[in-house]
């Protein structure tokens, strides 16, 4: 067996919390997209899938139930290719899919992954998306070189590239408080189930920039402000009894703590302000975003949350059954969860490819999944120049959407925006329509009939117990 291959494999640290909050209403799933200039072609999409689900085989794996924890299992089945759908990012079924935890799809030039975070987070994504694809476009016969994001699929998996890079940067001597306070939330008519309103927003990243370096903040700090000022400004009531106005913004830990892992190593900061306290100007906003932002990024805080979160499946809650800890999952998550967070903002930064690689392709789009209150989760990722920013709201309502739009091309900055509605967005000054047919149309209701009769493990008795009983 190669190195970096294996069996069976448990859950990282970061992942084992998400099958206990699988339900219909929510299943974190987070789509990646990138559009080529050509049309694909899914015949050579299914035999570079194979390939790259040799070279990541953390993808190549279903999950099973054990006594204490889920595990992986690696997953002789093939993973489908399909035509794309309307409402993707829809829940994950572990016996859907042919028990695969991410979904395949292709539309038009576009290639599109659906994610369970359980998996790996945005970063690992990002690298078996632009893997797949530089190997997809050299069966097409095109000369693809390699880079952190575009792996060869002839080397073999690196063992670093499925560590659970949490229990190896935890210390023993420190920890973090891990809990919030309610925040404020926006209320609208909300969708059918399995449905959500997609809106994403290109740009150019160099205005962009140029506009946040005119304030002396970073893109990331500009846009959480953008929407916390949003949010601030639509809290109406008393002043005294307004709640705190929160965005949650995930940070890759891999820039503080140089890993390879391909699996979860992220943590979600929080910037808020308190309405309570008084009027806020956008500048005020922007400098507490700023202060927040850099106060919480350092080591010795980050470190701090990994050995907190490592802590409690570790030591706390290690001998519960999984039975008992789900239920405690899906306890803490109904009363917790997003009720803690206004919004969320995701950037994934820059995606970088080999030149030779770049010509190839139009642009990347990052959609997280829907959320249960929060009614405009938002995905960042940019390509070369072009940076697109896509909203994923659970209700019919678009006002966070509009004011976003206003408040950008207020700065400067041109927009073109595509969307799953059925509405133009041109009304507003510095706005053009996109692709009216950037998506699908047919929708997929998940039914039982998606579901398919998974294998039984062949190994032995004794490696079968161990699994079920891994801690």
């Amino acid at each position: 067996m190669n190195k970096g291959t294996f069996e069976w494999i448990p859950l990282d640290n970061a992942g084992k919390v998400f099958p206990g909050q699988n339900t219909k209403r929510w299943s974190n799933v987070f789509r990646l997209t990138v559009q080529l200039k050509e049309d694909v072609d899914p015949e050579l999409l299914k035999k570079a899938l194979s390939s790259t689900l040799e070279r990541i085989p953390t993808f190549r794996v279903r999950i099973r139930s054990g006594f204490f924890w889920n595990y992986y299992e690696k997953n002789s089945l093939e993973c489908p290719v399909n035509h794309d759908i309307k409402n993707h990012c829809y829940r994950i079924g572990f016996k859907e899919n042919n028990g695969y935890l991410f979904r395949v799809y292709y539309y038009r030039s576009r290639i599109s992954l659906d994610i369970y975070h359980a998996l790996c987070d945005g970063y690992g994504g990002a690298v078996f998306l632009s893997t797949l694809t530089g190997e997809y476009l050299r069966l097409r016969g095109e000369s693809i070189s390699f880079n952190r994001f575009v792996l060869s699929t002839e080397d073999e998996p690196a063992p670093q590239e499925r560590e659970d890079a949490y229990i190896r940067y935890a210390a023993e001597d420190t920890e973090s408080d891990l809990f919030e306070t309610p925040a404020h939330h926006i209320w609208g008519t909300k969708l059918p189930l399995y449905m959500c309103n997609y809106t994403t927003v290109t740009m150019s990243f160099a205005q962009l920039h140029a506009v946040s370096r005119g304030y002396g903040v970073t893109v990331t700090e500009l846009l959480a402000a953008v929407l916390l000022d949003i949010h601030y400004s639509r809290q109406a009531g008393p002043r005294l009894l307004r709640k705190d106005v929160s965005v949650q913004i995930p940070l890759n830990l891999r820039k503080v703590f140089p890993h390879e892992t391909l699996r979860n190593f992220v943590m979600c900061l929080s910037v808020k302000i308190n309405p309570r306290k008084g009027e806020y100007t956008f500048e005020e906003i922007l400098e507490s975003v700023k202060a927040q932002l850099r106060h919480a990024n350092n080591k010795k805080a980050l470190n701090a949350y990994i050995t907190r979160t490592v802590k409690i499946g570790t030591e706390k809650i290690r001998f519960l059954p999984l039975i008992v800890k789900n239920t405690v999952i899906k306890v803490g998550f109904a009363f917790g969860a997003e009720y803690s967070t206004t919004a969320l903002i995701s950037n994934l930064g820059p995606i970088t490819v080999p030149g030779d690689m770049e010509k190839h392709i139009e642009k990347f789009l990052f959609y997280t999944g829907p959320g249960i209150v929060n009614g405009a989760r938002c995905g960042v990722i940019s390509f070369g120049d072009r940076l697109t920013f896509t909203f994923s709201n659970r209700y019919k309502e678009n006002d966070i959407e509009r004011d976003f739009m206003k408040r950008l091309t207020a700065m400067g900055i041109s927009l073109t925006v595509e969307t799953n509605r059925e509405e133009v967005y041109s009304d507003i000054d510095g706005v053009s329509d996109g692709d009216r047919e950037a998506y699908p149309e047919r929708v997929h209701i998940p039914s039982k009939s998606d579901r398919v009769k998974l294998p039984r493990t062949q190994a032995p008795l004794t490696e079968r117990m161990k699994r079920t009983f891994h801690l």
